[in-house]
């Protein structure tokens, strides 16, 4: 078996990116329909930043295989859309049971965190805070603060993502907005509906 070269990326946490990344990708304020619960404020956004980069990944992936890890930086804007505030799609990996941490560079954020049953856990993301996402969970990104967030995170190179389990679910059960003290809170998801039964023993009998 031949070895795998070291590799070494920078933290670029003024450009939010990871400098010597394979890959990159975007998502612009316009990818992101559907998400939002304010469908009004959602359109102003988009007349005003639709184009405009919403949140950007870097990273350097090795390879695919079991046992490697991907590396990677996301940066993501500031902002709300009504009361709610910026956020990612949010996935579960789709070998649901491989873990993910991040690590706060700048910025405040939130890692929103949901079982597969529902249940909600929340962390927040300062510079220097670590979050371990464990196995299970799907996770959402969302900025609480005044700066783009960037994080740096690292996951099994084999771990996948699976966006769909939150779409199906009319996002994801709390929504994290503004709570009219400069802060945030989360609040119940009206359009949320919870999964079967069956389909939850499906995700949590993988593990593999």
């Amino acid at each position: 078996m031949a070895l795998f070269e070291p590799g070494i990326g920078y933290v670029d946490i003024a450009a939010g990116q990871l400098k010597g990344a394979t890959n990159r990708y975007v998502k612009t304020f316009r990818d992101l329909d559907g998400l939002y619960d304010d469908a009004e404020a959602f359109a102003a956004v988009i007349a005003e930043r639709g184009d405009a980069v919403a949140y950007e990944v870097t990273d350097y992936k090795p390879s695919a295989n079991a046992g490697d890890i991907i590396i990677g930086v996301t940066r993501m804007e500031p902002g709300k859309v009504g009361r709610e505030y910026y956020m990612t799609r949010g996935h579960i990996h789709a070998r649901p049971n491989r873990p993910e941490m991040y690590y706060g560079e700048s910025g405040l954020g939130v890692m929103l965190l949901e079982s597969p049953a529902g249940d909600i856990r929340t962390v927040e993301i300062g510079p220097r805070t670590m979050c371990y996402v464990p196995p299970f969970w799907i996770h959402r990104s969302v900025n609480v603060g005044q700066e783009p967030l960037v994080m740096t995170f690292a996951y099994p190179a084999d771990s996948g993502q699976d966006y769909d389990i939150i779409a199906k679910a009319g996002g994801m059960k709390s929504r994290i907005v503004d709570d009219g003290n400069g802060g945030w809170k989360a609040m119940d998801n009206t359009a949320y509906t919870a999964r079967p039964q069956a389909l939850v023993d499906s995700i949590m009998g993988k593990l593999d």
